[in-house]
């Protein structure tokens, strides 16, 4: 427990370096420097960010108070009380810092060796003193366990510490490492001792979920288990064990909602920009599963920080779920490295015969882009996969990731967009031709081809996380490519006919409202024209809309689709169409109390009905972003193949096996 506040300190320093915000002291306490990857950044400067707005806000709502404290519980390396000082927000506030005393002694000698930390404190001399490592005029550093109750309440009597006057208790990521029963006494204890008090959390939540399930199993290898999870799972569950113990006021909300209510647009535009970034799913994952809560009693004015000054729609009410729908392990799949891979593309070539090609994943024992491509078919009731290898140069298949395949005849597929790094530009098309018989039991050689275009049409598939489908205008096929991203355009709106097979670039004339820009969508052919669902718009927030690109005589035109009760928005996830409805499988979503299952829409009445998966029968987490999936009509079955991600610092998550989803109770033929 005492290395995590050296590793979070690494961290903050690494996201203050690249300019997620401005600290010049972190470095001075953090010891060694290592840059973190742009997802940890994001997760460290939200953190930062949400303490930092509660902290100042007790500041401002009691500056006309003579005197106020701060009492920072595991308090690590933290640069909490330098910051402030240094912004002069410090005139009659007294900072005491607790944590275990080797952790105390050792920032002790920091500041005292180093001339910027111990200007700013000045040095009473009074250190030394039994568990007291270091204290100032203005700050007092306290060595001592915070789950011995009597032996902090002493200490902090010691110190100085003043219960009449109004305190700020701050616990970043502290008190789940405690036993419940000693942080619950702790925040009760704060409760009784302090007639005007406030109580600032953040750590972690949802504990139950894929994501949770993984954030649960890194913590516990780190021999640092995560205690609160399993009395205290939501952030509902938080709320009421603080009202509980003595606290009169409490507000709380995860951090995707406290992102788009608390941090302008202008600054959520700077800090998305600050570095190239593709890890939406994880960014939001890991945001829905970290919360911030804001206790207090007694104080005048009331202290609400997180009463925020525009209602944003609230994402906590749980979707209301219809029905269930059984997931089982693909029994002879299981010995399939290759297929453990995300942001890769499956594609069915022929009845029973599935191509999957490109993705993050592993391969030859390790976590890479995948070059190699995978044949799965179905024999006998049974799925097989064997691995075809790549006979030509890296750089024609580019190991892409978010790239599509469209299969234009039984021996030609396209390839379509992808990238290798989110900072390099998108990748070009290729062909892939394979033999009529191509299947797992004798795969042959898939041929793969660069295609030559016309420059108007290679500007135009320069993309990824972009959807292309087949579609029909005046009885000739199409590939219509519509939205995704670039490494210069972060959302893209925009769309291209190519007509096939010579894949010319064609005008058509499209009309109706242009629906929003979108990457990470889904799209279906319906009735020779293109169904569009959900996806992440500019703002990265997901979108819950749906359009039918329809044909008219002329040309096309864009038609909203109504859904009710309205689509919970959604990104990441695939689609099928299937006698009339639109069926969405997995995703990311803001609700945080479920995670995204199987969504049946009736495209003739847009009733919307959401399925929840179950897992029972599944070992593992299953984690429905970044995956593909099949959908098998006459059996009425959803073949998953991979999904998961980089699930923030916690490890790559892949899904160790495909999954085959049974929806035959849910579509019932009519």
């Amino acid at each position: 427990v005492q290395g995590t506040g050296g590793c979070s300190a690494v961290s903050k320093c690494s996201a203050a370096a690249r300019g997620y915000f401005q600290d010049r002291f972190l470095r001075l306490l953090a010891g060694r420097r290592r840059r973190r990857a742009p997802l940890i950044h994001r997760g460290y400067y939200i953190r930062a960010r949400a303490v930092d707005h509660c902290v100042q806000d007790f500041l401002l709502k009691t500056q006309s108070l003579p005197r106020t404290q701060i009492l920072s519980l595991g308090a690590g390396f933290d640069s909490l009380y330098f910051r402030l000082k240094d912004m002069g927000l410090l005139h009659h506030t007294v900072v005491y810092e607790v944590d275990f005393p080797n952790v105390a002694c050792q920032k002790a000698t920091l500041i005292k060796g180093m001339k910027e930390l111990s200007a700013l404190v000045g040095d009473t001399g009074g250190e030394g003193l039994g568990a007291i490592t270091f204290s100032g005029e203005g700050y007092k550093l306290l060595g001592v366990d915070l789950s011995e109750l009597s032996e902090l309440e002493r200490i902090l009597e010691e110190a100085g510490l003043n219960n009449e006057i109004p305190t700020l208790f701050i616990a970043e990521v502290v008190l789940t490492y405690m036993e419940n029963t000693r942080s619950d006494a702790l925040i009760q204890w704060a409760a009784e001792h302090f007639p005007q008090a406030c109580f600032l959390v953040y750590e972690q939540v949802h504990p139950e979920d894929p994501f949770g399930r993984v954030m649960q199993q890194h913590f516990s290898q780190l021999n640092t288990a995560l205690h609160s999870l399993a009395r205290y799972p939501d952030c509902e569950a938080q709320q009421r064990r603080f009202l509980g113990k003595g606290w009169t006021e409490c507000s709380v909300m995860d951090m995707n909602e406290f992102f788009t209510c608390f941090i302008p647009e202008d600054e959520q535009q700077r800090v998305q920009t600050l570095e190239p970034f593709d890890e939406y799913e994880e960014w939001h994952l890991k945001c829905s599963h970290y919360f911030v809560l804001a206790a207090s009693k007694g104080m005048e004015p009331s202290w609400t920080p997180l009463l925020p000054s525009v209602t944003v729609p609230h994402h906590a009410g749980p979707v209301g779920m219809a029905g269930s729908v059984p997931a089982a392990v693909c029994a002879r799949l299981s010995g399939t490295p290759g297929l453990r891979r995300y942001g890769h593309h499956s594609v069915l070539i022929k009845p029973n015969v599935i191509l999957t090609t490109g993705g993050f994943g592993e391969e030859d024992g390790q976590h890479c882009r995948v070059r190699n491509f995978h044949v799965l078919s179905k024999h006998a009731g049974y799925w097989e996969a064997v691995c075809v290898t790549q006979n030509i140069p890296d750089k024609r298949w580019g190991e892409r990731l978010y790239h599509t395949v469209s299969c234009l005849s039984d021996t030609l597929a396209l390839v379509v967009g992808g990238r290798t790094s989110p900072s390099s530009e998108g990748l070009g098309m290729l062909w892939l031709k394979f033999p009529k018989t191509c299947n797992a039991s004798g795969p042959d050689d898939v041929a793969v081809e660069l295609v030559s275009l016309q420059p108007a049409a290679e500007a135009a598939v320069l993309r990824w996380r972009h959807s292309t489908t087949e579609m029909t205008f005046k009885g000739e096929q199409y590939l219509f490519v519509y939205g995704g991203r670039s490494a210069l355009e972060p959302v893209l709106g925009d769309w291209c006919f190519l007509h096939t097979p010579e894949l010319s670039y064609t005008a058509i004339a499209v009309e109706g409202p242009v629906p929003e820009s979108r990457h990470s969508h889904s799209a279906c052919s319906w009735e020779g024209g293109v169904l569009i669902a959900g996806g992440l718009g500019a703002a990265e927030q997901p979108l819950g809309s749906v359009f039918f690109l329809r044909e008219l005589e002329h040309g096309f035109q864009w038609q909203t689709i109504e859904t009710h009760p309205p689509l919970v928005p959604r990104y990441s996830h695939t689609a099928h169409v299937h006698e009339g409805k639109l069926l969405l499988v997995g995703g990311v979503w803001f609700h945080a109390s479920s995670v995204p299952g199987v969504t049946v829409i009736d495209l003739m009445t847009g009733l919307c009905l959401d399925y929840v998966i179950n897992v029972e029968h599944l070992e593992w987490p299953l984690m429905l972003h970044n995956h593909s999936s099949i959908f098998l009509p006459n059996e009425k079955e959803l073949l998953v193949i991979g999904g998961g991600g980089n699930c923030f610092s916690f490890g790559t998550h892949l899904n160790p096996e495909p999954v085959s989803l049974s929806l035959s109770s849910i579509l019932i033929s009519h």
